[in-house]
């Protein structure tokens, strides 16, 4: 098996996700790939914008509405290039992160999905799944999870 050619990380604009966008750029750097930066997000609406808050409190990381998402893709490139990624594209998908990040993975044809840790030691994590251990059960290619909280 030779070097990864397409990295995919995900990222919902969280200081966690960003320190994943650190390594995705570094190992797309190390490997002369190309990096693809997913943030999936869901349409903006004052309920969902409620549910999420009043579900998630702290953890309401979920990038809500297309404009928010573009945003937090312009400072996820900005990472990359700074861990040293040349080759870089993103795609803003609205869905369920898991099921946007599998089918990114399959539309692109990524061999290396790069995801936080966020959420697998939590108590909703090990009862709802996480983001992490949702994509690294169903994904069909090499899943990096990413130390990213304390």
């Amino acid at each position: 098996m030779g070097a990864y050619q397409k990295v995919l990380v995900g990222t919902d604009g969280s200081d966690t996700s960003m320190l994943a966008i650190d390594r995705a750029g570094a190992i797309a750097s190390d490997a002369s790939a190309e990096l693809v930066i997913v943030c999936a997000y869901e349409p903006h609406s004052d309920s969902v914008v409620r549910a999420a808050a009043e579900a998630l409190d702290q953890d309401a990381y979920q990038v809500v509405g297309s404009a928010p998402a573009e945003s937090v893709l312009r400072d996820a490139v900005a990472r990359a290039r700074s861990a040293g990624a040349e080759k870089i594209d993103t795609l803003a998908v609205q869905g369920p992160p898991v099921d946007v990040l599998d089918q990114a993975v399959a539309d692109r044809a990524a061999d290396l999905l790069v995801v936080g840790n966020v959420g697998l030691n939590t108590l909703t994590g090990r009862i709802l799944g996480s983001v992490p251990q949702s994509v690294a059960r169903r994904s069909g290619v090499d899943v990096l999870i990413v130390h990213t909280s304390s």
